[in-house]
């Protein structure tokens, strides 16, 4: 039995029924579990010395709205890499926020001090709210900025621009004058390319 099955078995021994999905594919164990079994999820696998993922790797949002196979889930998720030094394993969990309209899981900030950064990062660019979060504020990001780039309903031009205004003496904001356009590359090459020289 490898390292990978051997989570495998612990995940269903030690969490049972608050996994809602486990799929082992390309040697890579994702787990999802509900919202509301999020923050003891991630406890459990802190704290069980069969599980022991003391290290949280990275924390991102998903936004699935286009996303094939997933009409019947909610929009979005939250997805966390996690790292088990004492096992030597690493490990996805996924979570789903359960209201498309403001979609708010729990911080996982008290668990791993370092999602603290990451889940600003998914609250700036996604839109996803951490309830408990210590300093839930953009970080990439300017303050005024409206909206969240990240969600793919998000205009490729976003829908402000800013501007030094030097008879106002400061920063001015106002909608997008940029007519949206094509973004396919068009490639120009020269009359004869391809074409094998003789000399």
């Amino acid at each position: 039995m490898t390292k990978i099955e051997r989570l495998r078995e612990s995940l269903q021994t030690s969490l049972g029924e608050k996994i809602v999905g486990l799929v082992l594919d390309r040697g890579e164990l994702t787990a999802e579990v509900a919202a509301a079994d999020y923050l003891g999820v991630a406890l459990a696998l802190r704290d069980t010395p069969e599980l022991g993922f003391e290290q949280l790797i990275d924390l991102t949002g998903v936004d699935y709205s286009t996303h094939a196979g997933y009409q019947d889930k909610p929009r979005y998720a939250v997805v966390v890499h996690l790292l088990s030094l004492a096992h030597n394993v690493r490990l996805r969990l996924k979570v789903f926020a359960p209201d498309d309209g403001f979609p708010v899981l729990p911080s996982l900030v008290e668990v791993w001090r370092c999602a603290n950064w990451y889940e600003r990062e998914a609250y700036d660019l996604f839109g996803l709210m951490f309830d408990g979060h210590p300093d839930l504020r953009r970080i990439l990001t300017d303050y005024g900025f409206v909206g969240h780039p990240f969600r793919k309903d998000f205009p490729i031009s976003g829908y402000v621009e800013m501007s030094y205004d030097p008879e106002q003496g400061r920063i001015v904001y106002q909608p997008v004058t940029i007519a949206p356009r094509e973004v396919t590359p068009r490639i120009v090459r020269e009359e004869n390319y391809g074409q094998a020289h003789h000399g």
